[in-house]
């Protein structure tokens, strides 16, 4: 029985590592190539834009469809999603197409990341026993982390020999071969119906965050953390203008914090349960703001490696608690609409930090909006400890009840 729930484990884990190796193989390609066309910060912080508001703008609906739904065939299906969008880029690419259309084919993929992110949330728990959660997210993280290694820095490597449109067109691939292996995971089990009031109601997901005293705070912090602590985006020009390293240097830069996630996921196999993972939480944010800080200060590459390798660690620590801490108290009968929120809050904060980041790197220049930023995020921590005390009190995730 065990070795059959770990295979299954392992097939979902592929699919969403499969999915996230395509997105960061996309994301990476479409910020070097418009950078190097643009020479503009603007351009990055539009390429986070323009995949963030779909998100925003669909979370209602994408969380409806997902609790009335089958969430095994819309994650296979936005996982697809993807992989045409690969195919459209090489085309725009290979024509060398204006730049606006590039944000009309990244809108799709923000549309089909607003669909595929609450099902598969809130598949996870439908087809792993509640017992292997924690498991199933350690192994989750470290993978998709793996993916995320591997995608930015093959990307990087390839685009020192060959043409971008080249690079997108792999992306096809990825999206088929993720949407294949969903679909053959097991029926989820069938979820109790809930209140018709609550089956009805769209506002449900954001109430249940809202009067959560646990997820809400969690939810805040990681949010704050990777908006104003996030770098991905400004890489490129950190890569170009501070540390002077070419495409490969840029390829290790985006691996660097997955290389360091995926470490902290082998170690945190072998560490006890945390007995207070509130608190945790709470430390790690606040480690992953101050080594922000210092990658900011940072002109040596090996250092801003260094410091972007402990950054994925400290965040791996934070993404295995808080999915864990989603799956374990959210109710089935809402669990689309609650991944839908959650989702806003923290899914799509990479690209809205990647907005936010070029907004402020074109304001401040680079260097001080990384500065500014880690600090930010640190203060942020300050502020959930303070107003949300419960965090810190938090029991032993094993102990966590829906409702």
């Amino acid at each position: 029985m065990a070795d059959v729930e770990l295979r299954r484990i392992l097939r979902l884990v592929a699919a969403r590592s499969l999915n996230t190796f395509g997105r960061q193989v996309l994301n990476a390609t479409v910020l070097w190539e418009l950078y190097e066309r643009t020479s503009s910060k603007l351009v990055l912080s539009a390429v986070g834009l323009a995949q963030v508001v779909p998100v925003v703008l669909l979370f209602v609906p994408a969380g409806t469809l997902v609790d009335r739904s089958d969430r095994r065939s819309l994650s296979a299906a936005a996982a697809g999603v993807t992989g045409v969008i690969g195919l459209a880029l090489a085309l725009l690419s290979g024509l060398d197409a204006p730049i606006e259309l590039y944000f009309v084919l990244l809108a799709g993929q923000g549309c089909a990341t607003a669909i595929h992110a609450p099902a598969v949330a809130s598949l996870v728990p439908l087809i792993i026993a509640r017992g292997e959660l924690t498991r199933a997210n350690r192994i989750s993280a470290s993978l998709q982390e793996l993916s995320a290694i591997i995608g930015p820095a093959l990307a990087g490597l390839a685009l020192k020999f060959v043409a971008a449109s080249w690079v997108y067109a792999a992306i096809a691939i990825t999206g088929l071969s993720a949407g294949v292996l969903y679909r053959s995971l097991p029926r989820p089990r069938v979820v109790e119906p809930g209140a018709a009031s609550a089956r009805k109601d769209w506002r449900v997901g954001l109430r249940f965050i809202f009067a959560s005293p646990l997820l809400l705070p969690a939810l805040t912090l990681d949010m704050f953390a990777v908006l104003f602590a996030g770098v991905t985006a400004l890489l490129p020009a950190v890569a170009s203008d501070v540390l002077h390293v070419d495409a490969l240097g840029y390829g290790l830069l985006r691996a660097a914090q997955s290389a360091g996630a995926v470490m902290m996921a082998l170690i945190g196999g072998r560490i006890a349960p945390w007995r207070r993972p509130g608190r945790v939480l709470l430390i790690v944010v606040a480690l992953f703001g101050l080594a922000t800080v210092g990658f900011g200060l940072s002109t040596w590459f090996p250092l801003s490696l260094a410091l972007l390798f402990l950054c994925g660690a400290l965040d791996n620590v934070s993404v295995v608690i808080r999915l864990t801490l989603e799956q374990l108290v959210v109710p089935d009968a809402i669990r689309g609409r609650v991944s839908a929120v959650h989702f806003v809050f923290i899914g799509m904060s990479n690209e809205l930090g990647a907005a936010e980041s070029g907004l402020a790197a074109a304001m401040l220049g680079t260097v001080p909006s990384i500065i500014v930023g880690g600090a930010l995020a640190v203060i942020v921590v300050g502020v959930v400890a303070l107003r949300w005390r419960e965090l810190a009190r938090m029991p032993p995730l094993s102990e966590l009840q829906p409702g």
